[in-house]
């Protein structure tokens, strides 16, 4: 297991997502990784997430694909359509999660406020 707690979280998922389980269970987590699943579970890519101590069970949603964003490109205003394109299949289709001073936030939000950031991790 790698130290990127995003990375690993996220490539469980797609494995439990691929078996066919409901439920996944991760022993290592952090704040990070709870905002990055608060923004999921509000677009329905995550139903319910619960942490016991170091365990965190997370209720898999409605996804077909999730995976953390290597290496993590500096993004700008500007600069947000091209990864849109890059790692999006379609145009309204899927969220880019993006890093920035304000804190994590999805890429419409990014393109709303006006900020730039450090690209996390997408979903769709």
């Amino acid at each position: 297991m790698s130290q990127d707690i995003i990375a690993d979280t996220l490539n469980q998922m797609m494995n439990a997502k691929r078996s066919r389980k409901d439920f996944v269970v991760i022993h290592k987590h952090s704040k990070l990784l709870l905002s990055l699943l608060d923004i999921a579970k509000d677009h329905g890519y995550v139903k319910e997430y619960k942490v016991d101590g170091r365990n965190l069970k997370i209720e898999l949603g409605k996804f077909m694909e999730c995976n953390a964003i290597k290496p993590r490109f500096n993004v700008f205003i500007g600069g947000i359509e091209k990864y849109m394109r890059r790692y999006l299949p379609a145009r309204d289709m899927g969220i880019l999660i993006i890093s920035t001073n304000k804190g994590l936030m999805t890429h419409q939000e990014a393109i709303e406020k006006n900020a730039g950031g450090v690209l996390m991790a997408y979903f769709y």
